[in-house]
C-alpha cells in the first residue's frame, strides 16, 4: 500500500520506552472503531484533512511535513541528502558541512526536487475493476486496466491538481489521489552530516539513529513563501505520558497479503539477486569515494541510497529465513482457505495457485527483465535520460492511453521536471557506476548471453563505460531536442548512450509486456481475491 496514514500509541516516560499499536491506515479509511473502543478517541473528517494537508510526499523519496504558514517544511535530513548533492560543488560540499539561510534571500533553489500535498482521495475501485471483463486474456486485461486508469488521471487533471491512480492491497483496491504540486522548493537549513548521522550508519534499521537527522526546506509559488492553511504548529511542552500520538507520512510500500508462494520466491531469487547487486554496487562507490575527497562527495548520496537498500532486503532476507515466519505465513494460509471453504467464498483457492504459478514463470526471466527492462544492467543517470529520450519522443506520438504509464499526459509535467534538470552529472563517477553494473551484467548472465554481447559491443565493462560516459546528454537542450523533436532526431543520433537505449529498447519492451501481463497482471486479479 502507498500514502498511507500510521497510526501508533507512544508511551513516553523517564525511561524513554514507546509502544506502538500495530498498523498502518489509509486517511480515508482510518480505523474508527478501534479508536473508539480502545482508546475513547474520535478522528473527524477536519482533523484527518488537517493532517492530510500538512503532510508532505517529496518525489526525491520520503515525507515531511509543513510547519509554519510560510510555506516552511522539516524532513529528515536523509530525505534531503539528495537536494544537498546537487546543490553541492566541488568547493562547497554541503552534504559534509551543512547550510542555513540566515535570512529568506539565502535560501537555495533545489534543481529538480518536487513536492506533493495530497488533497484529495477518491475510491476508483469498480471503475478500474469493471473495465476487465472476465473473458479477457492478461495481455487484454492489463491494457484495459492501463487505459481506465489513465482516463481517470486524465478527467481528474482537469482540475490543475496533480493525478495519480494508486494500486492498494497489491490489486485489492484503486484510489484517485489528487496533490497539489510545488517545483519552487528552497533549501532552508541542513546539519553537517557527522552529527545527522552520528555513529557513521545510513539509516535506522539496525538501531535508532540519535543525532540531528532533521532538514528543512520551504515551498514557494510565484517567487513568494508558499501560504499554506494547514501545518503542524511546534509544541515546546512536548507529547505528555500516555498520550495518543499519530504519525503521518508516505510511506513505500508494504507486501503483507504476499503468499508463501511468492514469499518462496523473494526468498530464493529477488532478494538473492537484489543484495548480490547492491554490494558490488557499494564496493565500487565506496572503492571510488577513496580516490579522493571530491570523489568521496560525489558518490555520497549514491552510496547512502545503496547501503540502505542493502540493510532493508538484508532484513527481509534474514526475516524470510527464519522457519516460523514461514510456518506461520503457511499456517496462516490454510487458516483463511479453510475459513473461505465454510463461508462459500469462492476464487480463493484459484487465486493462490496463480500467484504461484505466476513466481515460477517469473523465475524464468527476472534477471533478464531486471538488469535490461528495470535498468540494473545500466546504474547511470545519463542512460535513464537516454532511455527517456529514446522512449518519450516514441510514445508521445500515441494517444495518452496506448503509451507507457509513466508518459501518460497526467505525469508529463513532472517527469520533464527531472529529465531536464540542471542539476551536475559527474563523468568519472557515471564511469565507475556503469563499469560496475555492466560487470554485475555478465557475472548474472555470463559472458556469451546474447544481450551482453550485444550491450558490450566486443568490449569489457571498463572498455564499454569509457565509451560511454562520452555523451552530449550533460546538456539539458540536447535532451530535450532529442526527446521532444521528431523521430529523425533519435534515429540519426550517434550519441553512444542514445544508441544504447535505442538499441535494447525492442527486447526491455518485450520483457517489460512479459512481466505486466504474465506476472503483474495475473498477480493482481488474483490478490484483489485474497484482499476481500
Amino acid at each position: 500500500m502507498t500514502r498511507l496514514l500510521a497510526l501508533l500509541t507512544l508511551l513516553i516516560g523517564c525511561t524513554m520506552h514507546a509502544h506502538g499499536d500495530e498498523g498502518m491506515w489509509l486517511f480515508n479509511e482510518p480505523p474508527r472503531t478501534q479508536l473508539k473502543t480502545k482508546y475513547q478517541v474520535e478522528l473527524s473528517h477536519k482533523w484527518l484533512e488537517h493532517a492530510m494537508k500538512a503532510n508532505v510526499r517529496f518525489n526525491s523519496g520520503g515525507s515531511g511535513s509543513f510547519v509554519s504558514k510560510d510555506g516552511l517544511i522539516v524532513t529528515n535530513h536523509h530525505i534531503a541528502a539528495d537536494a544537498l548533492q546537487k546543490l553541492s560543488t566541488k568547493d562547497r560540499d554541503l552534504f559534509a558541512l551543512g547550510f542555513l539561510a540566515r535570512k529568506q534571500a539565502d535560501e537555495s533553489k533545489c534543481p529538480d526536487l518536487e513536492l506533493n500535498v495530497l488533497q484529495k482521495i477518491d475510491d476508483v475501485t469498480d471503475k478500474v475493476n469493471d473495465a476487465v471483463k472476465a473473458e479477457m486474456k492478461s495481455a487484454e486485461a492489463a491494457a484495459a486496466r492501463r487505459k481506465i486508469m489513465t482516463e481517470i488521471e486524465a478527467e481528474a487533471s482537469k482540475t490543475g491538481l496533480r493525478a495519480d491512480v494508486v494500486t492498494l492491497y497489491q490489486g485489492g483496491a484503486y484510489h484517485l489521489y489528487q496533490y497539489r504540486k510545488y517545483t519552487d522548493v528552497r533549501l532552508v537549513f541542513a546539519p553537517e552530516a557527522d552529527i545527522a548521522a552520528f555513529g557513521g550508519d545510513v539509516d535506522n534499521f539496525e538501531f535508532p539513529r540519535h543525532g540531528l537527522d532533521v532538514s528543512f526546506f520551504r515551498a514557494y509559488e510565484d517567487g513568494k513563501p508558499a501560504v499554506v492553511k494547514h501545518f503542524f504548529p511546534w509544541n515546546p511542552a512536548g507529547p505528555k505520558e500516555n498520550e495518543l500520538v499519530f504519525v503521518t507520512g508516505h510511506p513505500g510500500t508494504t507486501n503483507r497479503l504476499e503468499t508463501l508462494a511468492k514469499l518462496n520466491h523473494r526468498r530464493d531469487h529477488t532478494l538473492p539477486y537484489t543484495l548480490n547487486r547492491l554490494r558490488s554496487l557499494e564496493a565500487a562507490l565506496t572503492h571510488y569515494g577513496d580516490l579522493g575527497p571530491e570523489q568521496r562527495r560525489q558518490a555520497a548520496t549514491n552510496l547512502h541510497s545503496v547501503a540502505n537498500a542493502r540493510k532493508a532486503f538484508s532484513g527481509q532476507l534474514q526475516g524470510l529465513l527464519d522457519s516460523k515466519v514461514m510456518k506461520q505465513k503457511e499456517a496462516d494460509e490454510k487458516a483463511l482457505q479453510a475459513l473461505t471453504a465454510k463461508t462459500g467464498s469462492a476464487g480463493i483457492e484459484a487465486a493462490f495457485e496463480a500467484i504461484s504459478e505466476a513466481a515460477t514463470t517469473y523465475a524464468t526471466f527476472e534477471k533478464e527483465h531486471a538488469l535490461i527492462e528495470t535498468g540494473h544492467a545500466f546504474y547511470s543517470d545519463l542512460f535513464t535520460i537516454a532511455r527517456h529520450c529514446v522512449r518519450m519522443n516514441k510514445e508521445l506520438r500515441k494517444p495518452s492511453t496506448d503509451r507507457l504509464r509513466e508518459y501518460r499526459d497526467s505525469n508529463l509535467a513532472s517527469l520533464k521536471f527531472g529529465l531536464y534538470s540542471p542539476a551536475p552529472i559527474e563523468k568519472d563517477l557515471e564511469r565507475a557506476k556503469l563499469r560496475a553494473s555492466l560487470t554485475f551484467m555478465a557475472e548474472t548472465l555470463g559472458g556469451d548471453h546474447p544481450l551482453v554481447t550485444q550491450i558490450l559491443g566486443g568490449k569489457n565493462p571498463s572498455q564499454r563505460a569509457d565509451e560511454l560516459v562520452n555523451s552530449t546528454l550533460y546538456d539539458v537542450a540536447t535532451r530535450k531536442a532529442l526527446a521532444e523533436g521528431d523521430a529523425k532526431a533519435i534515429a540519426d543520433s550517434s550519441d553512444p548512450l542514445i544508441v544504447l537505449a535505442r538499441t535494447v529498447d525492442a527486447e526491455a519492451r518485450k520483457l517489460r509486456v512479459r512481466y505486466e501481463t504474465e506476472v503483474e497482471e495475473v498477480e493482481r486479479q488474483a490478490y484483489a481475491e485474497i484482499a476481500k
